[in-house]
C-alpha cells in the first residue's frame, strides 16, 4: 500500500497543508485550527486517496502544543504520524536552496520532506505515561514562575523605596504558587503510586549514579518516549542522538579541526536536566565521578568531561529500564573507558 505525504505548517488558531501528488507539493488550503478544520482537511484529501487506498502520513513540525488536537485527531483516522525535530527540517531545507519562507511554502516544504526523507513515526505515550508528562511539565512551569517571582522579591532589597502593594502582591503570587506547586507534586506521587510498574522503574532508575528524586521521572519518561517511539527496538546510541548529545565533529580535509561539539538537536529542557542530573552526580563518590576524574586526567576540559558524563548517564539509565535491573557499579567500573568526543 503507497502512502500520501501530508505536510502541516502549524499556528495558534490555524494551519496550512500541502499533500505530496505526482512527485510535487499541492497546497491544499488554509484551515482553523479546530475540529471543523481537520474534518475539513480530511474531506478534502479523501478524493485523493479513496480510489487507491493510499495511506496518509501526517508531517508536522512540534509547536509547543499548537499541533496535538491535530495529531489526536490523525490517531483517531490511524493517519501514520511525524513529528520531525525543526531544526532538521531547516537544515534539509537549506540543502535543497529553498530561502522563502511562508506558511503555504512551509507546508508544501514539509510534505516533501515526509516524502523524501521518510522520518520515523511518532507513536503515542501510554495513557499513564502521557498523564505524567503533562504532570511533571506543569510542575516545571510552577517552578519557573516561582522562581521569577521570588527574584523579584529579592530585588526589593536593593531599592530605596518599595511600594507597599506591589510588595504584598508579589508575596501573595508566591504563596499561590507555593500551594500550587505543593498540589501538583501530591497529585504525581498519587499517580505514581496508582501505576506500580511506573513507580518500580522510577526506583530501579534512582540506583544510577546521578539520577535523583528531581530528575528521575522526566527521566523515565525519555526512556518511554524513546523504547515507543522504536517499537521496543531502540539503542543507547539512537537513544543518545535523540536527546541531542551525539558528538558532532567539526572536520575537513587536512585544514580544518574546529573543537567537536554536541548536536543539540533533542529537546534541550531533557538535556538541561540530564547535565544536572550529571552535575550532580560527579559530585559524589560514585561511578560517574570516577568517569569524569578519568577524562579530566585525561586532558579532556571540565566541560567536556561534564557533558560527556551526562550522556554516560543516559545510557546507563537505557541499559537499567531496558533490562530492568538495578545498577551494577562494579561492572560498569570494570569497562575500559571510550573515546569521548563533545
Amino acid at each position: 500500500m503507497s502512502t500520501q505525504f501530508l505536510g502541516v505548517d502549524m499556528a495558534k488558531d490555524t494551519f496550512d497543508a500541502a499533500l505530496w501528488v505526482n512527485d510535487q507539493a499541492q497546497w491544499l488550503g488554509t484551515f482553523p485550527n479546530t475540529l471543523a478544520g481537520f474534518q475539513d482537511l480530511q474531506t478534502r484529501i479523501l478524493p485523493q486517496t479513496a480510489e487507491t487506498g493510499e495511506t496518509i502520513h501526517l508531517i508536522v513540525e512540534p509547536t509547543g502544543g499548537y499541533e496535538l488536537a491535530l495529531v489526536n485527531f490523525a490517531c483517531e483516522q490511524r493517519w501514520q504520524i511525524s513529528l520531525p525535530n525543526p531544526k532538521q527540517v531547516r537544515d534539509w531545507a537549506k540543502g535543497q536552496g529553498r530561502r522563502a519562507k511562508t506558511d503555504q511554502q512551509d507546508a508544501m516544504l514539509l510534505a516533501k520532506y515526509g516524502a523524501k526523507e521518510q522520518p520515523r513515526l511518532w507513536s503515542p505515550l501510554p495513557e499513564a505515561v502521557a498523564t505524567l508528562d503533562d504532570l511533571l511539565r506543569r510542575r516545571d512551569d510552577l517552578e519557573l514562575m516561582l522562581r521569577q517571582e521570588r527574584n523579584r522579591q529579592s530585588a526589593f532589597d536593593s531599592r530605596p523605596v518599595v511600594s507597599t502593594s506591589v510588595q504584598a502582591s508579589v508575596e501573595q503570587v508566591i504563596r499561590v504558587l507555593e500551594e500550587a506547586l505543593q498540589s501538583i507534586e501530591r497529585t504525581i506521587k498519587q499517580h505514581m503510586h496508582s501505576h506500580p510498574d511506573l513507580d518500580r522503574a522510577a526506583k530501579l532508575l534512582l540506583s544510577v549514579p546521578g539520577i535523583g528524586q528531581k530528575t528521575v521521572l522526566p527521566i523515565l519518561v525519555v526512556m518511554i518516549r524513546w523504547h515507543t517511539l522504536t517499537d521496543g527496538q531502540g539503542v543507547a546510541k539512537g537513544l543518545v542522538a535523540y536527546v541531542g548529545l551525539d558528538p558532532q565533529p567539526n572536520e575537513s580535509g587536512t585544514s580544518v579541526r574546529k573543537r567537536a561539539t554536541i548536536s543539540r538537536m533533542g529537546n534541550r529542557v531533557v538535556r538541561r536536566k540530564l547535565f544536572m542530573a550529571a552535575l550532580g552526580g560527579v559530585r559524589g563518590n560514585n561511578a560517574l565521578q570516577h568517569f569524569y576524574r578519568r577524562l579530566v586526567g585525561r586532558g579532556k576540559p571540565k566541560m567536556v568531561a561534564l557533558v560527556a558524563a551526562a550522556r554516560k548517564l543516559l545510557v546507563w539509565a537505557w541499559a537499567v529500564f531496558r533490562t530492568q535491573t538495578a545498577f551494577d557499579p562494579a561492572r560498569h567500573e570494570a569497562q575500559p573507558l571510550l573515546k569521548c568526543l563533545t
